[in-house]
């Protein structure tokens, strides 16, 4: 008897969420303009933001023209937005402020596609293509709206993505240096400077362009090494004139003595420098790879 019962209460069930699925079908294709408005409000007010979005996409062109259509465009991305589909939620939030520039909507509605932007970013390894457009429409948003609700949003942004534009051109130029190929690294992290010259990794950034150079003229034949080694000098000198305080500064300093003595100008003994080069080595090598280890 109570197998019976529970048969029954299981088909019951069975019937009513095909019942209530069938409801929703119906109410999808319907035209009836004002219970699929009502419709969408009450799954969106619910948070059922996939069937909110499938109404308000089915009745967008039953409302197109009509004082309902910016109303019905927008929560449309807000339902997809919501719902965390982003990708199609920025072609919602877009199409609509092309269409509504004047819209109540608009101004939170262009700040939804930036997020939705920004969402839709990679890792700094990866393709940063998607990175660069979601700067450009912060920078213009920005432009437009000064210092609204967002601002701070904004900001972080930002802050964010120039970052990870800044780790992908620094970890770019260092493979160079961890291939060994220093005349390239060298290149490599001046370009970067050149291409951005408040990179957040600018101190590393004149570390590996002077040890790139010491590399460089320490592993050159004899003839060559005079005009290498003051290179890294001038390589040197630079970055002491920027970060007199920096945690690479005795490393830097070591191989400036190795330098002088190279080019005769050297005042202190070779073991002292061989020992603080070997020591400061070890002292980096185990920073950098407590640094890989926190990221």
């Amino acid at each position: 008897m109570k197998i019976t019962t529970k048969v029954i209460l299981g088909v019951f069930a069975v019937l009513a969420a095909s019942s209530c699925k069938s409801q929703y079908d119906t109410l999808l294709s319907s035209n009836d303009v004002d219970t699929k408005y009502k419709a969408a409000f009450d799954y969106f007010n619910k948070g059922k933001y996939q069937k909110s979005a499938a109404l308000f996409e089915s009745m967008s062109v039953l409302t197109d023209g009509t004082e309902r259509d910016d109303t019905v465009q927008y929560y449309w991305g807000l339902s997809n937005y919501r719902y965390k589909d982003y990708v199609t939620a920025e072609a919602n939030f877009n199409r609509f402020v092309n269409n509504f520039p004047r819209s109540p909507f608009a101004e939170e509605a262009r700040f939804l596609r930036i997020d939705c932007l920004y969402k839709s970013t990679y890792r700094y390894e990866l393709d940063q293509a998607p990175t660069k457009v979601a700067i450009a429409s912060i920078n213009e948003y920005e432009k437009d709206y000064g210092s609204n609700l967002h601002k701070d949003d904004c900001d972080a942004m930002l802050k964010d993505l120039n970052g990870r534009l800044d780790r992908k051109a620094f970890e770019g130029a260092r493979l160079y240096y961890n291939m060994e190929d220093y005349k390239a690294a060298r290149v490599a992290f001046r370009n970067t400077l050149k291409a951005n010259s408040e990179n957040i990794y600018r101190e590393d950034i004149l570390y590996y362009i002077a040890k790139s150079s010491y590399k460089y003229a320490q592993l050159s034949i004899a003839s060559k090494q005079r005009d290498r080694y003051l290179t890294f000098m001038d390589d040197y000198l630079n970055f002491m004139s920027e970060n007199p305080q920096s945690k690479y500064s005795k490393e830097l300093k070591t191989l400036y003595n190795r330098a002088q003595k190279v080019l005769g100008h050297y005042t202190g003994t070779d073991e002292d420098a061989d020992v603080k080069e070997k020591v400061f080595e070890k002292e980096r090598r185990a920073a950098e790879k407590a640094d890989k280890k926190s990221r």
